[in-house]
């Protein structure tokens, strides 16, 4: 093979090698995303469709944490601090958010449970995470998370020692933000607003789950 042959396959299959990197970059995330939600890898809940329909008499210790990124002015926080729940049993919880800048924003927010190895137990019916949310200035609204602790958990031997699950939420600055150069002040009644994500369902209260399951 003459020099110059060589050349053109060697840059051929450098080519290659790079447009392969290149394909494989593209597809770490949304696999990487798609392994964690699967096997709870650093503390990624699951997602169910329903409640578990089964109830243990262990219970479990669950404490709600709120974060906001410092591009984001907003407050945010939990309605409680900690909850008590029966494996398997549905509960229902809600944060707290409020702009507390000078025009409309538009956050989503990350999530995760602690400790790590809880992620493949704890499984979210409903929730906020991963959905824009958009306040005007002064607004505030209220999220609701429904959620369970699988009762798989407790045939886990590695699982014994964990009696309290951290449930955390970080708040972040959308990427693509609206323009909002020309976007009015909130009108009066639109500083509190009670909102869910596009699509969502009413979800019961705690009491009402109880009922629903018992029938």
């Amino acid at each position: 093979m003459s020099p110059a042959r060589r050349n053109r396959v060697m840059a051929a299959a450098l080519g290659g090698v790079v447009a392969g990197m290149v394909g494989l970059s593209f597809a770490a995330v949304p696999l990487y995303d798609l392994f964690c939600r699967v096997t709870g890898f650093g503390g990624t809940p699951q997602v169910a469709q329903g409640p578990a329909g089964r109830v243990l008499d262990r219970t479990m210790t669950i404490r709600f944490n709120a974060d906001v990124n410092r591009s984001l002015p907003w407050g945010f926080r939990p309605a409680v601090n900690t909850t008590e729940v029966r494996v398997g049993e549905p509960a229902l919880t809600t944060f707290h958010a409020r702009n507390d800048g000078a025009v409309p924003v538009v956050g989503t927010a990350t999530y995760n449970v602690t400790p790590d190895k809880a992620g493949i137990y704890f499984n979210k019916i409903q929730c906020f995470c991963f959905t824009e949310q958009r306040l005007e200035p002064g607004q505030e609204i209220d999220m609701p998370v429904y959620f369970y602790v699988d009762p798989a958990i407790a045939d886990d031997p590695g699982m014994a020692d964990v009696h309290t699950i951290t449930l955390s939420y970080t708040f972040f600055k959308a990427v693509d933000q609206p323009d909002t150069a020309a976007s009015a002040a909130p009108s009066p009644g639109r500083t509190q607003a009670a909102a869910r994500p596009a699509g969502d369902r009413t979800l019961p209260s705690n009491d009402k789950a109880r009922e629903e399951r018992h029938g």
